[in-house]
């Protein structure tokens, strides 16, 4: 139990500590790390998928993404390491990928599609899932953080309101595949 409560920490703390590292690199690049955003449809930006949300356009950008993926991975992490580890990358996998096929044509960089879903997806798991703890961390998320919802309405075109509803889509999804697995894990077992 205290082996993976440190590394629930260690995680916390490791993540905020990259983004700000790789947001110190790329102000002394002189924004160079800026290309590894989405740039919808162009066949050399699909790598960037993975790459686009560890980096940042300003310290405001890297601010506002660092408290709500701090406090949306603490919420995931109360379930295990692996849990938030496996959905933090299809979050940013899916929602990246949506980005890629369907968003305007700019560039897409920072974590908010993979803060909008792990956000969607704590609220979601209370849909799929009914245990206490699932309910009751989504009614605290609704309750101080509902209003992100207006997030994935186009708002400011420097913003990527795309980013912001897909990481919502693929948030729910992930709570929605998590839910179909965890259901055929436990009727093998019951089977078994």
């Amino acid at each position: 139990m205290i082996g993976t409560l440190q590394l629930r920490i260690k995680l916390l703390v490791a993540l905020p500590a990259l983004l700000l590292v790789v947001h110190v690199v790329n102000i002394l690049l002189d924004g160079q790390l800026n290309q590894f955003g989405i740039i919808p449809r162009s066949l050399g930006s699909g790598f960037h998928i993975i790459t686009a949300p560890f980096v940042h356009g300003s310290w405001g950008h890297l601010l506002n993404n660092l408290v709500g993926l701090s406090v949306f991975s603490a919420f995931c992490l109360l379930r295990s390491a692996r849990f938030y580890l496996l959905s933090s990358l299809f979050i940013i996998v899916m929602s990246g990928g949506l980005v890629w096929l369907f968003a305007r044509g700019a560039l897409h960089i920072g974590a908010s599609g993979w803060v909008f879903g792990l956000w969607s997806l704590s609220i979601a798991m209370a849909l799929f899932d009914r245990s206490f703890s699932n309910i009751l961390i989504a009614l605290l998320l609704v309750f101080f953080y509902g209003g992100m919802i207006y997030g994935v309405l186009p708002s400011d075109p420097r913003v990527s309101f795309e980013a912001h509803l897909f990481g919502l889509v693929a948030g729910v999804v992930c709570a929605f595949f998590y839910r179909v697995l965890a259901r055929n894990d436990s009727s093998a077992k019951v089977s078994l």
